[in-house]
Parts: structure tokens; sequence; C-alpha cells
């Protein structure tokens, strides 16, 4: 299960189904314990029903603080939990099981393996609450793709675009996202088993056969031989939950924006007031403890606020490669936080995205009007390319430059000043030519083949 939101901003860097923290973590180098345990007794080196034993024996639930207690201080003594919790976990379970607790196993074998198992709950986690935002995305894309707006570049006002386009590149990321996730959880997680220094002598000459029982019975892949001092898989489970913030970063950016008051295209929804708050009064989101009439976009920010955290953390896993020989001398132990709270904030960004794009407010009005702001001048180069016809590229660009900045200087509309221009009447550019040509819903290219490609897409990998 996945721990309760604790702290002072649990709300919102922990939020959504992924755990990652001390009890999980327990729960997970105890499910590798156990694995190992059953796996042992399926390859004939521990005693019939040790697994069993083993396994009812390593349920964190049922620790008591004192026994979490001293797996933590023995974590001061030793470097990592894996020799404390092995100690209480063997005086847990009946003495004919005692043989199977952690037999042929280094510390770093229960570690990484305990990792992997906290990656695969965090992936799943994370890929439901990201299809539920790609499909909200979807649904933007096919719902607004005649919904006119302007394009901005540099912050600055571009060409008209449709907000399904827009939707549609939030889409294209999300499910790209989604499929490295999935690639990932396929194809990368991997149980580890290699004991003192990588070879198995321990459990010689059955050590390979282990191998494989354990990732069956923990529902992981095998890797071709231990992976102590070479780190990729943790790097690629890094990279994969970094590129979903980094997808959904870019969503909440272009939230943000487009929700400033002076824009005020898109607005978030009032999300889930449902729960009370201590005091008894009403939550509400977006609320300021200054101004009461404000209406903050608190999912957007808190999707940043994730974002933002992610790329230093994955700097320190890559960083951290760098491992010496057969085990490393503390760059193995510089992994364990930082790819936690990747996993945390991956699952995090994502529980926010899906609620943000679940209850996005569009306002078309407000986007035909912005579009509309500056008179005409968004279709300067559909102008150019009108005037070039008659007077050459470079005259008609010159034209319509110097048409543009009487426009802005006088507060006319570009059509009027074009038209009232002597090199436009001798090029025998007429009003209705122009007309057409300022006609936004005529300049969006291959918006809607974008669209169409973008869902197909989401179609295909949504149904695999």
């Amino acid at each position: 299960m996945p721990d309760e939101v604790t702290g002072l901003f649990g709300g919102v860097f922990n939020r959504g189904g992924v755990a990652t923290g001390d009890m999980a973590w327990l729960q997970a180098l105890l499910d590798a314990e156990a694995g190992l345990a059953r796996a042992l007794e399926r390859a004939g080196l521990a005693p019939t029903g040790s697994g069993e034993a083993v396994t009812k024996a390593a349920v964190a639930a049922d620790f008591s603080a004192t026994e979490v207690a001293e797996v933590a201080q023995a974590c001061e003594l030793t470097g990592n939990p894996v020799p404390g919790l092995a100690r209480v976990l063997t005086r847990r379970v009946p003495p004919f099981a005692a043989s199977a607790v952690h037999k042929g196993a280094t510390s770093q074998d229960i570690m990484d393996t305990a990792a992997m198992l906290l990656a695969r709950q965090a992936i799943d986690a994370t890929r439901r609450d990201l299809a539920r935002a790609a499909a909200s995305a979807a649904r933007l894309a096919a719902g607004h793709r005649g919904t006119l707006m302007i394009g901005r570049t540099l912050l600055q006002q571009a060409v008209p675009v449709t907000f399904g386009l827009v939707a549609a590149g939030w889409l294209a990321g999300l499910d790209s996202a989604l499929q490295g996730l999935n690639t990932i959880r396929a194809e990368r997680l991997t149980v580890q088993l290699g004991g003192a220094a990588g070879t198995l002598a321990s459990l010689a000459p059955s050590g390979p056969l282990v191998v494989p029982l354990l990732a069956a019975e923990l529902g992981l892949a095998t890797p071709p031989l231990p992976w102590h001092t070479e780190r990729l898989r943790v790097i690629d489970v890094a990279v994969a939950m970094a590129r979903v913030t980094a997808a959904l970063g870019k969503i909440a950016r272009d939230v943000t924006l487009l929700a400033q008051t002076e824009v005020g295209e898109a607005s978030e929804g009032a999300g889930d007031n449902s729960k009370r708050l201590p005091s008894g009064g009403a939550p509400r989101r977006g609320g300021s403890s200054a101004m009461p009439n404000k209406n903050n976009p608190v999912a957007s920010v808190a999707i940043l606020g994730c974002s933002r955290q992610v790329p230093g953390l994955l700097a320190t896993l890559v960083a951290s490669a760098e491992q010496e020989l057969q085990r490393a001398a503390g760059a193995w132990h510089a992994e364990w936080q930082p790819f936690s709270d990747i996993l945390r904030l991956g699952g995090s960004a994502a529980a926010w995205g899906a609620e943000l794009l679940d209850g996005l407010g569009i306002d078309p009005s407000r986007m035909a009007a912005n579009l509309a702001a500056t008179g005409g001048l968004p279709l300067a180069e559909r102008v150019t390319g009108l005037l070039a016809e008659s007077l050459g590229v470079a005259m008609a660009h010159d034209l319509v430059a110097s048409a543009a900045a009487k426009a802005v200087s006088s507060g006319l509309p570009l059509r009027d000043v074009l038209l009232a221009s002597a090199e436009a009447e001798r090029a025998g550019i007429t009003a209705e030519q122009v007309d057409a040509a300022l006609d936004p819903a005529g300049y969006l290219g291959a918006s809607d083949e974008f669209i169409d490609a973008a869902l197909a897409v989401h179609e295909r990998q949504a149904g695999k």
C-alpha cells in the first residue's frame, strides 16, 4: 500500500500511488529476502517449508517499533540496513527455516532487488495516472481541433494555431513518456543476486539455478550476470521517470502562462475539495493566504515543483555510476535517496497531471480576442506571400514590415494600412485578397493532419 501523505510537503510532493518511504523500503527488502528463501527451497538448498515460513515472517506491518528501530540502528554500524534486517528476520522465523534467511546473498543483492521492486510499483502507479492524463489530452485535442488561438514563440505572438494542436503536442509527450515506462517495466527491472563479489561462490554449483528462480518468485527479469557495479538499470529507471516529469512540466508551464489574468485562455478546475480541513473550514483549491480573490494554478505549480527537482537527482545517479571494481565505496549508497525521490516525484507529478487535464477549462472567446488583439499582425507572413507574387519576396517583405510598424504606431489594423499603400494598389491587390490572407482559419497549415497523427499513435498505444 502507498505510504500515507505525511509531513508539511507531502500533499504536493507525495501525491498519487507511489510508495518510497521507510515502510515501503522495509517491505521491499523483506519481499526480496522472502523471494530468495522460496527460490533456495525450490533449488533444494533450503529445508522444505522454509520459503513459506520466511514469507510469513516477512511482513513489515507486523514488525514492532523495537524491531524497526533495531534495523535502523544497525544501519549505522554496517552502512546499510540489510545486515540488521537479516538478524531480525532470522529471529522471527522457526529454527528450521533460519538457514534460508539471506543465504548466499550480500547486502547489495537485497537492496538492489528491493529497489527494482519499488521501481515496479512506482512505474505501475505512474502509468495509471499518466494514461489518465493522456486520455484527457486526447479529448482536448479532438474536441478543440478547430479552436483558434495565437501561437507564441519567445513568448511573443507568432502565427495562428489551434488549441487542439497544442493539446496534441501535450499528448505526444505523454504517450512517449508512457511508452518509455512500458519499456523499462518490461525489459530493465531485474533481480540482483551475486553474493560477496558477484560469483555466487557460496551457492556453487547451484548459484546460476537460483537466480532465475528468484526472478520468477518476484516477477522480475533475470540478468545475464550480477550488476553490482554496472548501474545502467538504475539510470534507465530514473531517466524514464525524468521523461515523465519533463512531459508534464511542459504542460504545466503552458497552463501557467495561458492562465495568467491578462491572457485568460485556460484555467484549472477546482480539483478534489471533498476532504474537510482539520479546522472544519471548507477547502478551496488555489486560494491565497493574503488575497481571497486569488485562484492560483496549484496543480500546474505542483507539477513544476516536482519536475524542477528531478534533473539534479538524475545527475547524482549518473555521477554515482562510476563504481569501483566489485563493490562501490559510497557511490552505491549515494543512489538510495535520489532514486527514491525520483520515483516519488515522478508519481506525484503524474497524479497532479491527471487531475490537471481532467479539469482543465478552455476559453475559446479569450483565445479569439487575443488572436485579434494585434489587428492582423500575426498573419503578416501570409500577406507577404500574397504580395510576393507581384512585388517579389524582398520588396513584399519590406512593404509588410513597414505596414506592420505603421499599424503598431498608429493603432490601425494592418488591413487598412496595406490597402492604403501605393505599392499594394500598383500590385493590384484587392480588399478581398487581403481579407482572405488575414483570415487565421485559412493559415493553419497541417494542423489537422498533425492532430490526427497524434491521436492515431495514442489509440494504437492505448489499445495494446
